[in-house]
């Protein structure tokens, strides 16, 4: 199909966002069509440009996954003319995106109070640690900081261990949570004809995430940890195999998928014990069955025994490292893993959008990773219409570097 019909196509977006939240958003929207144009500067480059070498990676793959498919223009934000130009920018966009501390964009002279002169049915996102207002807004923070001080770190983790360290799944889900705002303030403007400003603190998803917890903390209880835990499911959770390094994940839903898995298993001791024969027992006597099911399973290889509980109706499966997703030809196949093609670099896959439209085929990744200031003929040129002898004089006075 052509790239006429991807969702999107017509939105513009000025991508002043940084790290991985912010840019995870835009790279969602650009690869459902709108036009997204990256703002950085030799000075002040996307850290995720950079190697990653304390994780062995010699060149920055991360960035792949946060900015193909999109534009990149030099602007040295410190110089007024830099400013402008980015206003001027806005004016013939639709959104503009930020993922500074607060107060960064004010004074630059870019907050949604002065862009929207430019634009005056701007959408602005503004995505940062703890918002733009409030007695925490001034901290700062990545994504460790948002899981913690937002509650889901410690209600992750094994139920006798510490909370866990939450990474880029906070950024993810942070970056999907303003999506669906921007989707839905453009759908606002699409009705009313005006613009908005979305304030979307990363601490506030990670709470979004425990609301259960919340409120039961809120009403005198003590939520615990619940590790892999179900509150109806048992057995329910990860356990090791007879294969190295396997693990295999099993969710029994009820009495009758449990009598499924006492006939793979083939055990009558369980069938006979009451503490097993019913889900609530299963619950109360979880620990105990857990033993049980970590005995069995260390005795067996992780996926022959996945396919034979599937067979039986049984949830059931491996879980699988990098490599066997990076390999997964079903995840190929659809599109979830997209190549990335970089002269510079050896050939490797970034991670496509994962919905599928009836309608449009072709949404995703259609470029790779862009070079610092690859798209300015475009930008600078076209759309801002600045002519070659003004983009040499900006250039010599560093206003584009």
């Amino acid at each position: 199909m052509s790239q006429d019909l991807k969702p999107l196509k017509g939105l513009r977006i000025a991508d002043f966002t940084i790290h991985a939240a912010g840019p995870f958003a835009t790279h969602i929207l650009s690869q459902l069509g709108a036009e997204c144009i990256k703002i950085e500067s030799k000075a002040r480059p996307d850290a995720f440009r950079k190697p990653h070498a304390v994780y062995g990676r010699m060149t920055a793959a991360t960035f792949d996954q946060v900015s193909a498919n999109k534009l990149s223009v030099r602007l040295n934000l410190k110089k007024p003319e830099a400013v402008e130009l980015a206003k001027r920018l806005v004016a013939v966009s639709d959104v503009a995106a930020e993922s500074f501390r607060p107060g960064v964009m004010k004074r630059l002279g870019l907050d949604y109070e002065n862009l929207r002169k430019a634009k005056a049915d701007l959408v602005m996102l503004s995505l940062s640690s703890c918002g733009q207002s409030g007695p925490d807004s001034h901290f700062a923070g990545y994504a460790p900081l948002f899981g913690a001080w937002g509650g889901l770190g410690w209600m992750s983790g094994y139920t006798d261990g510490p909370p866990v360290e939450m990474r880029h799944v906070m950024d993810h889900s942070a970056g999907y949570h303003a999506v669906v705002a921007l989707m839905a303030a453009l759908h606002q403007r699409r009705r009313t004809g005006e613009g908005q400003y979305i304030d979307l603190a990363a601490r506030d998803v990670a709470s979004a995430m425990i609301g259960d917890a919340l409120v039961m903390a809120s009403l005198g209880e003590d939520p615990a940890r619940p590790g892999n835990d179900d509150l109806l499911m048992a057995p329910h959770g990860v356990y090791a195999t007879a294969t190295p390094d396997r693990w295999l994940t099993i969710a029994v839903r009820n009495d009758d998928e449990w009598q499924r898995l006492l006939q793979v298993m083939g055990n009558t001791e369980l069938s006979n014990d009451h503490r097993f024969k019913t889900a609530a027992s299963r619950c109360q006597n979880r620990a105990l069955l857990d033993e049980k099911m970590t005995d069995w399973l260390g005795r067996r290889d992780a996926e022959a025994t996945a396919q034979r509980l599937q067979q039986a109706g049984i949830c059931a499966h491996s879980s699988w490292d990098m490599q066997q997703i990076a390999d997964d030809s079903h995840l190929r196949q659809r599109g979830a893993l997209i190549p990335i093609h970089d002269p510079a670099v050896a050939k490797r896959f970034a991670v496509g959008v994962p919905a599928r439209f009836s309608k449009t085929s072709d949404v995703g990744i259609h470029r790779g990773t862009p070079a610092l200031g690859e798209d300015e003929d475009y930008v600078f040129g076209e759309l801002l219409k600045l002519t070659n002898d003004q983009r040499k004089d900006l250039e010599q006075r560093e206003v584009i570097m």
